[in-house]
């Protein structure tokens, strides 16, 4: 059942978390927050982080055995036992569907080859997000004596991140899925412990946590009309519904705006009777834009100072990074729109005159800058 609630205006006495925050996921905007940067546990929503990882490692759907000691944890499990034969793939869907520890602990020492050789590897990413109020210990956010914490900030920050892998966004946003594991491997299903998932139109992920310390944790993000939100709850005894406030409330606020700039790109061609040729962007660029604030729209193009022809219609031939106020919310390929044919040398100048003369060009450029 899909639920839709009218739009408010949330104030901290409507949010039962302890800590809250609302981002628009392209530009990082803080929408709504409530103690966002106050240090918590933040239980199994930890997970977050080793998916990730462990999506980045590569070799995903490489067969191995699990180690029997690490796959030894209390709590929470995809039901792994000794002997058992994974791919690293499923041991994501362990970790993000029914929140398994043990699936958790399996890529830690699949990784790092421990526990805590994979915990500096979690704080490592942790420092190139920017997650600043951070310390990770444990690969499935199991307690440990207070030295396990993050922010809801911060948290929002991971989300935001992991979000951009495509593998990661499959698996957070399936309410159930087949898997293979065993000796020999066989398949059996896993259910997402997130029900916010079929609770609210939209909703693409992405974990939820718990543990007595903690309390009720929850990370999730909903796409909307071009907008992405990411939400994030710690200690909320009241979470799917904190969820749905904040969202009905942030979705009131945003709009979708499109970045242009790109729109025509002329990008120089050696060997050809044509001097440049136009490029586009493959794909627009879309980020939610809160209402009352002034955005400033600005690109970036990465290409060769020059193409060799032939140059084909449809051909990739640079990319267009996009910023809003400063900040990169997104990277596309840059097209070519028409077609640059090769000529002879008696057609016109030679073909090493021409890349002389662009060099010269360039560094006049360059010079005179």
């Amino acid at each position: 059942m899909i639920f839709f609630s009218q739009a408010l205006n949330v104030s901290a006495d409507e949010i039962s978390a302890g800590s809250a925050v609302l981002i628009e996921s392209a530009t990082g905007d803080i929408i709504s927050e409530k103690n966002a940067y106050e240090k918590r546990s933040m239980a199994s929503t930890t997970k977050i982080m080793t998916t990730l990882l462990c999506l980045e490692s590569g070799g995903l759907d490489d067969s191995f055995m699990v180690d029997p000691d690490a796959i030894m944890v209390e709590g929470s499990s995809m039901g792994l036992v000794k002997g058992d034969i994974v791919t690293k793939r499923y041991l994501c869907y362990g970790m993000l569907l029914p929140s398994g520890n043990d699936a958790a602990n399996a890529t830690a020492v699949k990784l790092a080859g421990s526990v805590e050789k994979f915990a500096d590897m979690m704080n490592a990413r942790a420092e190139k997000i920017g997650m600043e109020n951070t310390h990770f210990v444990t690969p499935s956010g199991l307690e440990a004596d207070g030295q396990h914490y993050s922010t809801a900030y911060d948290m929002a920050l991971l989300a935001r991140e992991a979000l951009k892998n495509p593998d990661f966004r499959e698996i957070c946003g399936s309410s159930s899925a087949a898997v293979k594991f065993g000796n020999p491997p066989y398949e059996r299903t896993l259910k997402n412990t997130n029900k916010l998932l079929n609770m609210y139109d939209g909703v693409i992920g992405v974990k939820t946590g718990f543990t007595d310390e903690a309390g009720r944790c929850l990370v999730s993000a909903c796409e909307k009309n071009g907008v992405t939100l990411v939400c994030v709850t710690l200690n909320a005894p009241d979470d799917w519904n904190d969820h749905i406030k904040m969202y009905d409330y942030g979705f009131s606020r945003v709009e979708c705006s499109y970045a242009g700039g790109a729109d025509y790109i002329k990008i120089n061609v050696a060997g050809s009777d044509k001097d440049c040729i136009s490029a586009v962007p493959e794909n627009e660029v879309t980020y939610g834009s809160l209402k009352e604030k002034d955005y400033t729209i600005s690109f970036r193009i990465k290409a060769a100072p020059f193409l060799y022809a032939p140059v084909n219609y449809g051909d990739i031939v640079g990319k267009a990074e996009y910023y809003c106020n400063g900040v990169l919310i997104g990277t596309v390929n840059l097209k070519a729109a028409e077609n640059a044919d090769m000529i002879t040398a008696e057609k016109n100048k030679t073909f090493s005159e021409k890349i002389s003369e662009l060099i010269r060009s360039k560094n006049g450029r360059n010079q005179n800058s």
